[in-house]
């Protein structure tokens, strides 16, 4: 007689997700998603609070589903971003749900098949208890893995973003009337700069990531503010094969087009998902044979289950191991075992090309093996010698103003955190000038939460005090996802 609350990360998930619950509990099911106007979503709100419904699905809003007795939240797919609120009000919904079970004795299930290092570290220190499903659904297959090293691909004089091994299998699968999916790692553009010769990526020597390429010609690390100017060759080898990665999703659709001119494509993405049933059209018209190949962006490879699909292709593993953000190499194994297991989820085998510049490292050759602890062994070493979470905490102080003579003035006036912190910055942000606004960026890391917490206090006040600080905008975001 309790209810229970399911949260799913993607609005496009929701059609194979509210389908299973649909065809199991009937009428007693609904959903809430940001296609919703806020009409739609109060209504199924007070059907919520008269008690006609018994289970929610939605994104994160959905937690605040105002049930009368919460029995179960269950959270798929946990290691996804979107569960961390990046505007007003900041939550974490994990977290939220967590403390919301407490007060309401009731359970709280996280489920992913690549669980973030923060989860997967409270299992190993006994805050959560780990449960593990070792074998597919269904008795299916594990997914067979080829690791193609593009720079291998352009000695040998193939340019073009399919390595051949991909177009092999493309092809094999066109002719036995198999579906495939094409995955590029972000949509548009991507800021890092690497070598296609040999696969060196330009990084800040002060901070181990990715420096961004800017449209100024400058390299610009967005943690402590390094700059140097943009290479014409390669450092490392001379090459002048060296620039950002520019290859998007519609580009890769027109290539398919031209070079399998039998095979019907789809594309999913931003731009062919507006409008509020633009997801669930697209997902239908694949999961009803009306394409061979669906080429997109991360959407398509997180949590969908079409049995006939026998071939993912990877297309640009490096461009989310390179996006400069701590987590990155978490991601790329997340999005690369997501992605892998799209195939062979039916009656076939599946298999899954990963086309990278940089074969060698732990994530990508974890992932080639699906091999989780693998990679939580080593990335969990990184975290220890640098200091990030879950082994640290990291306080993030957003500043931002529409005076950047102010900004700097108030940057310049901050109180000095504990001595037992590390402070990195203040530096740029990301995106230093937005719609007419400047921002800079602070990191503190400490290992105690209630030191940073403190600090935030001290900082809010002085932002409410002093003078400098009357045109300038001061956030905290505790633990950020996102840098």
């Amino acid at each position: 007689g309790r209810q229970v609350i399911m949260l799913i990360p993607e609005i496009a998930l929701t059609y194979q997700t509210v389908m299973r619950f649909y065809q199991r509990f009937g009428d007693t099911v609904s959903i809430l998603n940001s296609r919703m106007s806020k009409g739609e979503r109060y209504d199924q709100f007070v059907r919520a609070k008269r008690g006609d419904i018994s289970i929610m699905i939605g994104p994160r809003s959905a937690l605040f589903t105002p049930f009368a007795d919460i029995g179960l939240i269950v959270i798929d797919e946990e290691h996804e971003a979107a569960y961390k609120s990046e505007t007003s009000p900041r939550y974490n919904a994990i977290d939220t749900a967590i403390h919301m079970a407490g007060l309401a004795d009731a359970s709280v299930v996280l489920g992913s098949a690549t669980p973030s290092v923060v989860s997967y570290a409270r299992c190993m220190d006994g805050r959560y208890r780990l449960f593990t499903l070792s074998d597919r659904a269904a008795g299916a297959s594990m997914t067979k893995v080829h690791t193609i090293d593009l720079r291998d691909e352009l000695k040998s004089g193939n340019r073009s973003i399919f390595s051949r091994k991909l177009q092999e299998l493309i092809a094999d699968r066109l002719n036995k009337g198999e579906q495939s999916m094409l995955f590029i790692n972000k949509r548009g553009y991507a800021g890092f700069v690497s070598c296609r010769s040999c696969g060196h990526v330009m990084r800040c020597p002060h901070c181990d990531i990715s420096l961004t390429e800017h449209t100024n010609g400058k390299l610009v690390c967005h943690y402590c503010g390094y700059e140097t100017p943009m290479v014409k060759r390669c450092p490392e080898c001379g090459s002048p094969y060296i620039s950002g990665f520019r290859a998007g999703t519609e580009q890769i659709e027109q290539l398919v087009k031209r070079m399998y001119p039998q095979a019907r494509v789809l594309r999913m993405d931003m731009d062919t998902t507006g409008g509020k049933d633009g997801h669930t059209r697209i997902l239908e018209k694949f999961a009803g044979h009306e394409a061979d190949i669906l080429v997109g962006t991360q959407m398509i490879v997180k949590g969908h289950d079409f049995p006939d699909v026998t071939l993912v292709g990877v297309l640009a593993a490096d461009m989310s191991l390179y996006a400069g953000s701590y987590m990155a190499s978490e991601r790329t194994f997340q999005l690369l075992v997501q992605a892998v297991g799209r195939a062979g989820r039916g009656k076939r085998t599946g298999e899954a090309v990963i086309q990278t510049y940089t074969p060698e490292h732990y994530s990508i050759q974890a992932a080639s093996k699906q091999d989780y602890e693998e990679f939580y062994n080593q990335e969990i070493q990184y975290r220890t010698l640098l200091n990030y979470p879950p082994v640290c905490n990291l306080l993030l102080v957003r500043f931002s103003s529409v005076d950047e003579d102010a900004l700097n003035r108030a940057v310049k006036t901050l109180p000095k955190p504990d001595e037992s912190s590390q402070v990195i910055g203040p530096a740029n942000a990301s995106l230093y000038k937005a719609n007419d606004i400047y921002n800079k960026v602070l990191y503190i890391k400490n290992p105690d939460y209630a030191i940073l917490t403190e600090y935030a206090q001290r900082m809010e006040m002085l932002a409410q005090t002093d003078s400098s600080y009357r045109k300038v905008n001061v956030q905290f975001d505790f633990n950020p996802v996102n840098i």
